[in-house]
């Protein structure tokens, strides 16, 4: 099974699929590669939405791929990854195309730092998300805090990220981290938001992107994002990181 797929969908939407449903949609070395491949394609001209969703019904994204990024041990091989991961959600933040994010299930992490680069968010009714980086005593690393910190009220991103608890759909509403809540199929619903987007024309689109990426560039997101990486590497690399994460997977194990 392919680890992700690339759809083009009706009225100019590209459709980014997580396509890993046995593994809640964990993003590995292979999705990363996906990922910057629909990213590049996105910038065509005949796109006009760039969409991401995940697989199946549970879940968006679960963030990173334990097992796949559990040899990582020390500073300098967690910041190979964690840099190129916020080097990919940069682009993301600055496509010059509106994003949507399409919270089909539950993310958390990793995947809500996915969800944070798109310029919007809509979830399923009854999905749950939470930046839960804290519980692995580490913070985001892909450069979802400093965009958190960007798109919410800076006292509702800081608790969000200062608790790493799990919120409901219509928390995460009240909070403004999701737009929209929907009911039945995810395309339907993002079409649906995205109506307004889709009947203008490509030029005006990216015109209006163009102001919101010049506001990224003057805040030095790009920096600060790279930043974030780094700080994160440095905690990777803890005993205490490394403990929290052979807890996790050990429970993990026991229940399958």
């Amino acid at each position: 099974m392919d680890p992700y797929i690339i759809s083009k969908e009706k009225n100019g939407v590209l459709l980014f699929t997580i396509n890993r449903p046995d593994r809640r949609n964990a993003i590995n070395y292979e999705v990363m590669s996906g990922l910057e491949k629909a990213i590049d394609m996105a910038a065509g001209n005949d796109i006009k939405v760039f969409a991401i969703t995940g697989a199946g019904d549970q879940a968006f994204c679960s963030g990173g791929d334990l097992s796949a990024f559990h040899s990582l041990k020390t500073e300098t091989q967690a910041y190979g990854m964690l840099s190129r991961m916020a080097g990919i959600l940069y682009k993301l933040l600055v496509l010059p195309k509106p994003t949507i994010a399409i919270l089909n299930g539950s993310a958390v992490g990793g995947g809500c730092e996915i969800a944070s680069a798109c310029d919007f968010r809509i979830g399923r009714e009854g999905m749950k998300a939470g930046f839960v980086q804290g519980n692995l005593a580490i913070t985001t690393g892909w450069g979802g805090g400093s965009i958190l910190l960007e798109k919410l009220p800076q006292n509702i991103a800081m608790k969000m990220l200062l608790d790493a608890k799990i919120h409901t759909a219509e928390e995460l509403r009240d909070f403004g981290f999701i737009h929209q809540i929907y009911k039945d199929d995810p395309i339907d619903a993002c079409l649906s938001f995205m109506s307004g987007s889709l009947d203008k024309e490509t030029t005006v689109l990216e015109a209006y992107k163009t102001m919101l990426n010049k506001k990224w560039k003057l805040l030095s997101m790009r920096e600060r994002m790279e930043e974030e990486a780094a700080r994160c590497a440095v905690l990777w690399e803890d005993d205490a990181h490394h403990k929290k994460v052979d807890e996790f997977m050990n429970k993990k194990n026991k229940n399958n």
